[in-house]
């Protein structure tokens, strides 16, 4: 399974190719562009690099190891987590995002200070870092070092983490956002092709699509499970899409992209062109999972199945491309988190506590960070393997940790209702139990040890949103009579839905509302021919 001579020559030219052009970008305009600048790429991203970035910065661990896994061992209704975020980025270009830009937000985090208090912004941003580190972070390491070390058998996963945490550190350190970006472009086309690569080999081999689906049992063939199924009841859908708000909207991994919009019309259509590349993971995700299925039904883990499609099903040479798509998209999502990891220490925490601090200053300390968040990611990413299933570890982690921050950001936005104090005792009460439910439904079996049937955790980020969306309209009609007045500015608005135009005398794809409404089409159209099979 090891690589050949040729295969290593392949990767080591594109992370010589990758590391240079970070380098050059970063040595032209990082030390002397302002804070923003660094961190938001001067604010002026067109929509075509934010829609790449956006889909290259997903495609991490969770992509080609985990969803691949997932595919594995749970069929085709693994495209209910693809297909949501093509419905949440409509969602966020049409009804969230007007209002971030009009606050000119540095960090997502920051809109909680201007719709609610200094404590809601300070939680979430604390949760925030600590989910890019253990999740986001550690997660694109581990998966990068089970291919890495796969492929290089002298290498272990420890050695191997070490190694992509020290190549994307130093670029992020050196580069900003706008290093960070135009990176990910490159990445995100070495990545589709890789993943093509494997997909379309794959499905020569077992003899095209329908070939394929007829060597399937029952329940990898099909897309809606039934209520009762372990791995992904159809209600759970629901909680899916809960699951994405936070993914995609709230965000700052993702988010900053959009932010450093150089317009509204920009960050809009970046986001639904992100939209539309997540819909052709049916075939460069799903189907490379479907694929191992029937040409490996035996594997002893899910998240072996990439690996094992790339070394032992690929012919030589194919295998050093596919392993540079895997380490782009490894480099891409993880230089994406430690980006973001940097500004909400710097921006949310740092400038908040000593608002006194020179840019310099800033500037130091988010390379700082940055350098440390990459040693820490570095060290715990072996760790995940106790976990099972990598897929399983994301998911199900953030099921029941990320619904009261959801419910708190949609309350603020779209009702002026919710007071400023409410979301902060809101946090206070809910994520305790979100905590406890987490270790007590996912580790201590505490619900089968009373009898309880099983709670899957689709259905745990359910519930906890409504509990949230109760207890903050409950707390805020409390509090109503001493509250002080919400700024409009932090709601939306109906008239947010106006189109703007980057240019005067365009033509009618150039409005918003028919790209989303395409995307939602394409969309149903597409779930609707998976589901005749």
């Amino acid at each position: 399974m090891g690589l050949h001579g040729t295969e290593i020559g392949i990767v080591a030219a594109y992370l010589i190719a990758t590391f240079g052009l970070a380098l050059y970008l970063g040595r032209r305009g990082a030390e002397r562009d302002s804070v923003a600048g660094y961190f938001l790429a001067g604010r002026a991203l067109p929509w075509y690099l934010i829609g790449l970035s956006f889909y290259a910065s997903n495609m991490s661990g969770a992509s080609f190891v985990g969803l691949v896994g997932a595919a594995y061992g749970q069929g085709l209704s693994v495209f209910h987590y693809e297909w949501t975020a093509a419905l949440v980025l409509v969602v966020f270009a049409v009804f969230i995002l007007p209002v971030f830009l009009r606050r000119r937000l540095f960090t997502v985090p920051e809109y909680l200070e201007h719709r609610f208090d200094r404590r809601a912004r300070t939680t979430y941003s604390v949760f925030t870092l600590l989910t890019l580190l253990f999740i986001d972070m550690a997660g694109a390491l581990y998966a990068g070092a089970v291919v890495v070390s796969t492929g290089l058998p002298f290498l272990d996963l420890w050695t191997a983490c070490i190694l992509i945490s020290i190549c994307t550190g130093l670029y992020t350190i050196f580069g900003g956002l706008r290093t960070v970006v135009i990176t990910d472009t490159l990445q995100s086309c070495v990545l589709i092709a890789g993943a093509a690569v494997v997909a379309g080999y794959g499905l020569w081999q077992v003899g095209g699509w329908n070939a394929l689906l007829s060597q399937l049992d029952e329940r990898h063939a099909q897309l809606f499970p039934a209520v009762d199924d372990q791995a992904l009841p159809w209600p759970g859908i629901f909680g899916i899409v809960i699951l994405g708000l936070y993914y995609w909207t709230f965000n700052q991994y993702f988010v900053q992209r959009a932010l450093a919009a150089r317009s509204l019309d920009d960050g809009r259509k970046g986001a639904l062109f992100a939209g539309f590349l997540k819909l052709f993971n049916l075939f460069l995700m799903i189907v490379p999972g479907l694929v191992a299925v029937a040409l490996y039904p035996a594997l002893d883990s899910p998240d072996k199945a990439f690996p094992t499609l790339t070394f032992e099903l690929l012919p030589a040479g194919f295998r050093g491309i596919v392993l540079a798509a895997m380490l782009a998209a490894i480099m891409s999502s993880l230089d994406s988190a430690l980006n973001a990891a940097s500004a909400l220490t710097t921006m949310d925490l740092a400038r908040v506590a000593w608002p006194r601090l020179s840019e310099r200053a800033l500037f130091a300390l988010g390379r700082v960070v940055t350098g440390a968040f990459m040693v820490v990611a570095a060290l715990y990413a072996p760790l995940i393997g106790s976990f099972g299933s990598l897929f399983e570890y994301f998911q199900s982690t953030l099921a029941y940790l990320v619904p009261p921050f959801v419910g708190v950001y949609l309350a603020g936005l779209f009702s002026a209702r919710p007071t400023r104090a409410s979301a902060f005792w809101t946090l206070v009460l809910v994520e305790p139990i979100a905590l406890l439910a987490f270790f007590g439904n996912e580790f201590a079996g505490l619900g089968a040890g009373l009898g309880l049937p099983d709670i899957h955790f689709t259905y745990a980020a359910m519930g906890l949103l409504v509990l949230t969306l109760v207890l903050i309209f409950t707390i805020s009609l409390v509090q109503q009579t001493v509250a002080p007045a919400v700024d409009e500015g932090t709601v939306f608005f109906v008239r947010d839905l106006a189109p703007t135009r980057s240019a005067p005398g365009g033509s009618m794809w150039t409005d918003y509302r028919i790209l989303a409404g395409l995307l939602l089409g394409c969309t149903a159209g597409l779930l609707v021919w998976l589901s005749a099979y």
